[in-house]
């Protein structure tokens, strides 16, 4: 059973960082492309930062230059490193695994088959 726990959401003031982790297990991490999410209040679900097997990464418009995603295949930990933070990046984050396989199209949701249950982040103004 795939299990998928984040970590390191919060509150923090615009202008401000916060580092998010999410832990693996029971899945052959290194063959998955991982993935983060976010979903705002009222808002669907969107891809922000994604990292293939093969280490390439996507980034959404909207966090380009000010997060970044890495991935540690002896961990089997991914992490989002968020800088600059905006009132406007305020969501539940999401990590999410993808198919096991080797793809490029990682920015699309359908090639994401499991989830965590979310930390909440909070930028205030």
């Amino acid at each position: 059973q795939v299990q998928l726990e984040e970590s390191g959401g919060g509150l923090v003031q615009a202008g401000g960082s916060l580092r998010l982790s999410c832990a693996a297990r029971g899945l052959a991490f290194r063959v998955r492309a991982m993935g983060w999410f976010r979903q705002g209040p009222g808002q669907e679900r969107e891809v922000i930062a994604a990292i293939a097997r093969s280490g390439g990464t996507y980034y959404a418009n909207s966090v380009k230059g000010r997060f970044t995603i890495s991935r540690d295949n002896a961990k089997n930990t991914v992490d989002l490193q968020m800088n600059s933070l905006k009132p406007e990046d305020t969501a539940v984050y999401y990590c999410s695994a993808g198919a096991p396989g080797d793809y490029n199209d990682i920015h699309k949701k359908s090639r994401y088959t499991s989830w965590g249950q979310g930390t909440q982040v909070t930028v205030s103004s």
